[in-house]
């Protein structure tokens, strides 16, 4: 059951994000991206501080390093992908950041020998080229925005990997306050380093930068957290990597956008990256395949 409760709080999370696309291109009419940022973690703190303030007086040294690191890839990840995006264009930027599905299960096996789930593995690239044929137009071109685009997909790989390893034995609750009191301090501080501390209140801008705040970050990260205590690190980038899936429906939905057959398509092989990674395809099994020929020999 726990199992289940992990993979549809992930898809949850995967649909909130994907519904943060619209959000964000309409707080970029108002807010500049490190000031997006710095205020979508701010919120979070904020609301995690005044609900789960109490849990702070159990807090030990051990939570807040691992809190702090992930924190760090957190705010990382995000800045790499807003400063790649003035470089590249937003086709190019959501496939890049998806690559991070390839990169988690080979994190696992470099840095602590666990061995690859294939079935996993191919979920994952089956993943990546369901969000290239969704979101990629054409080009070969690459530039200093696709590298650092890459980095970001890097970032968000480590902190999905090291979510996953930390929330074994810490409490999420504790981890997810951590990680937003410290992606709000480095982004509040690149925000003053930069001089962007004039903010213009209007509100559209104010509500989509509310919505950031309490959906995308607080409530996404939060059940991000507490799901990854249930399954594996690869299946969780798998399940997360379906936000480009529901950005898409969003902004037919919302922005008007026209669905295409390339968008079709894209949705099929994220699905079916979703269905090999969780099944494992238990028809191609040699026991299964073994039960068949014997009752085909029987008839």
């Amino acid at each position: 059951m726990q199992k289940y409760f992990g993979e549809i709080a992930l898809t949850i999370t995967a649909i909130i994000w994907g519904s943060g696309f619209v959000a964000s291109a309409i707080a970029l009419d108002h807010f500049t991206p490190y000031q997006i940022l710095a205020g979508r973690f701010i919120i979070g703190t904020l609301i995690l501080g005044v609900i789960f303030h109490k849990k702070l007086k159990n807090i030990d040294k051990s939570t807040m390093i691992k809190g702090a690191v992930l924190g760090i890839f957190l705010y990382l990840a995000f800045a790499l992908q807003t400063v790649g995006l003035q470089y590249t264009t937003p086709s190019k930027n959501a496939f890049l950041t998806a690559v991070n599905v390839v990169i988690v299960p080979f994190i696992a096996f470099v840095m602590y020998k666990r061995k690859i789930d294939m079935y996993e593995l191919v979920g994952a690239i089956l993943a990546m080229i369901g969000v290239g044929v969704l979101s990629l137009k054409l080009s070969a071109d690459i530039n200093i925005g696709d590298l650092l685009t890459l980095g970001c997909a890097f970032g968000f790989a480590f902190h999905i990997f090291y979510t996953a390893k930390y929330v074994k034995d810490s409490d999420p609750i504790l981890l997810t306050l951590i990680q937003m009191i410290t992606a709000a301090i480095i982004g509040s501080i690149v925000v003053v380093l930069k001089g962007e501390t004039s903010v213009v209140m209007e509100k559209e801008g104010l509500f989509s930068l509310l919505y950031l705040g309490v959906f995308s970050t607080t409530i996404a990260y939060l059940l991000q957290t507490v799901a990854q205590k249930m399954i594996t690190e690869t299946k969780a980038a798998i399940i997360l990597s379906t936000e480009s899936f529901w950005g898409m429906v969003f902004s037919v939905a919302i922005l008007d956008e026209v669905m295409t057959i390339k968008m079709v398509l894209g949705a099929i092989l994220i699905l079916g990256a979703i269905i090999i990674s969780e099944t494992k395809l238990p028809f191609l099994k040699k026991n299964r395949l073994k039960e068949i020929r014997n009752w085909i020999t029987a008839r």
